[in-house]
């Protein structure tokens, strides 16, 4: 790497040619503000937050697109760098819609703490208060353009991230406004739900749909039985939501906030992660011992399946029928565990805690009942979740650990890494290597599959069948790798895609960070290192040896493939088409 010399502040610093001056600064420990800036996905200097002095520069520069050169002298906190700074903000704020102390971003929001730290006068320019512009058509989204500042980090990442373009810039100059084709509500475009845009929106223009007084009154109902399940990848996230550090594992402290915010059973989505991998694994052995439709694709991930029905409709034969763990926890907590327990299903208010802002459009979709009644009632995030602890005054951090209520307490760790990009895969893999191979694998990481990067490829002997695999994280991966296995590039049999980049650990209805974490730490990696460090601390690694599944099977679904688990446990999709 070729380096050259800057100074920052009249400090000689040794940086990699190339850079910009934004990146340069983080060798001297500075961090430059910024409101659009999102690495290699929006570089276009519109909020002006970077700007700095260079010398021999005419006029301040926008430090997110200036490259460095040698010999630079950069300023980055002179007088006329903060007042320029200072006025940007307020200028932002000018056309903000600003009720800070009601919005859901208050405290997380980086116009607010931007505008906290320079010390602006919201009212200097005495613009109109502007009027709420909502969209709540989705299921799953809302927008809300009067807090919408144009910084356009949603519009670049569901064009350049996600290849959806559900978003864009509409109209010019003061009239600017983010927006869907033709003025479209967002339900009736080709949005996938995946919530990616909430998750790079700085500030609350951008959030899902709040279910969390729904679950709240159905926990007040003394006629409801409420249940919730947690999906893998919630407990290594919502300690963030409490100032924990990415990466830290609560699931103790989770499950001791939920019991005291009053459900009636408190259980872990691992349990349905493992039924999943029955299903799938037995499903795909099938296929490939059967002559069925190849490559079999996993079905987990509800953002992933509407971009599959709108963009690859011809490929929706290629999914697997399973639900995911999400509504086949429901389905069988409906029917077979309200069996047991002598509850009426129609008394059951089943919840789900998940990373992702689609399960809410999955609630909502058509074949997802369990016996003519829905198998999920109300899906919250993690950001929920998190606000509903906050409210009910619960101290999450000083939490004692407790313990997933049973029977549904046992979780296999396969089930754990679900949340990782290439979890799905490896745990269908040490199932259905072992049913092929009929004997227990020597070793049960299967570390090809593992890691961040958006399309990876495996190849595995099993015996005499040579098994070709592929894994995509992120919707624009996914069309990479769905277009190469069209035109005969990627010769593969099973294909595991989740809709956001990195997997559920990364979800759009996961806690927000600023850009000052986002640019520094590598959440996906760090995130999905809770699940792996869980998974190899497990005795029970395999799905398929999981009692609880096994006592399921024999005494309510038979087999795995059989009719019944079809009618509970399998689902249908639809051709949308563009």
């Amino acid at each position: 790497m070729d380096m050259i010399n800057v100074k920052i502040n009249n400090v000689e610093y040794s940086v990699p040619a190339g850079i910009t001056v934004l990146e340069a600064a983080k060798y001297a420990g500075i961090e430059i503000p910024t409101l659009c800036y999102l690495k290699d996905i929006n570089e276009i200097g519109a909020c002006r937050l970077c700007l700095v002095e260079v010398k021999g520069a005419r006029g301040l520069v926008t430090s997110c697109v200036y490259p460095v050169n040698d010999g630079m002298e950069i300023f980055t906190n002179t007088e006329r760098v903060r007042q320029a700074r200072k006025m940007n903000i307020q200028l932002v704020l000018s056309s903000h819609r600003k009720d800070c102390l009601s919005c859901i971003r208050s405290t997380t929001c980086e116009l607010q703490r931007l505008a906290n730290e320079f010390g602006v006068d919201e009212h200097y320019f005495n613009s109109d208060e502007k009027k709420p512009d909502i969209d709540e058509s989705s299921p799953s989204i809302i927008r809300d353009n009067s807090k919408c500042i144009l910084c356009r980090r949603c519009v670049a990442v569901c064009n350049k991230v996600q290849s959806i373009g559900a978003i864009g810039a509409q109209n010019r100059g003061y009239d600017t406004s983010i927006g869907s084709q033709f003025e479209l509500p967002l339900a009736d475009t080709t949005c996938i739900n995946c919530g990616q845009c909430i998750v790079a929106c700085p500030v609350g223009a951008l959030y899902e749909k709040d279910d969390t007084a729904r679950v709240n009154a159905a926990i007040s109902d003394p006629t409801k039985h409420v249940a919730i399940c947690c999906a893998p990848s919630v407990r290594a996230q919502i300690g963030e939501c409490f100032g924990l550090e990415p990466g830290t594992d609560v699931e103790g402290k989770m499950v001791a906030a939920l019991k005291r915010l009053g459900f009636d059973g408190v259980y872990d989505m691992n349990f349905t992660a493992d039924l999943t991998i029955m299903e799938e694994a037995n499903e795909f052995i099938e296929r490939l011992q059967n002559g069925g439709k190849l490559p079999l694709i996993t079905s987990c991930s509800p953002g992933w399946i509407k971009f599959c029905e709108h963009y690859f409709p011809d490929m929706t034969e290629n999914l697997s029928t399973c639900k995911s763990p999400q509504q086949m926890f429901g389905a069988v907590y409906k029917t077979y565990f309200a069996e047991k327990m002598g509850i009426d299903p129609k008394d059951i208010v089943f919840v789900s805690a998940i990373p992702c802002t689609a399960k809410k459009f999955e609630v909502t979709r058509d074949d997802q009942d369990a016996d003519g009644i829905p198998g999920v009632d109300i899906a919250v995030t993690t950001r929920e979740l998190g606000r509903m602890i906050n409210a009910a005054g619960i101290d999450f951090k000083n939490l004692a650990d407790e313990k997933f209520d049973t029977p549904i307490d046992i979780g296999s760790g396969a089930g754990v890494i679900f949340g990782a990009t290439g979890g799905v895969m490896e745990a269908a893999l040490r199932t259905a290597a072992e049913v092929v191979l009929g004997k227990p694998l020597e070793k049960l990481d299967f570390d090809e599959v593992r890691g961040t990067d958006g399309i990876k490829f495996a190849t595995y002997k099993l015996g005499d069948l040579e098994l070709n695999v592929a894994v995509a994280s992120g919707t624009g991966n996914a069309r990479k790798l769905l277009n190469g296995v069209k035109d005969g590039t990627y010769n593969v049999q099973f294909i595991e895609i989740m809709a956001c980049p990195g997997g559920c650990v990364n979800g759009g209805g996961q806690p927000t960070q600023p850009f000052s974490v986002r640019s520094n730490v590598d959440l996906r990696a760090v995130r999905a290192s809770v699940l792996y460090n869980a998974d190899k601390k497990m005795d029970l690694r395999k799905s398929h040896e999981n009692s609880i599944i096994k006592k399921i099977y024999e005494e309510y679904l038979e087999k795995p493939g059989s009719h019944r688990a079809h009618e509970l446990l399998h689902t249908s999709y639809v051709k949308r088409g563009q």
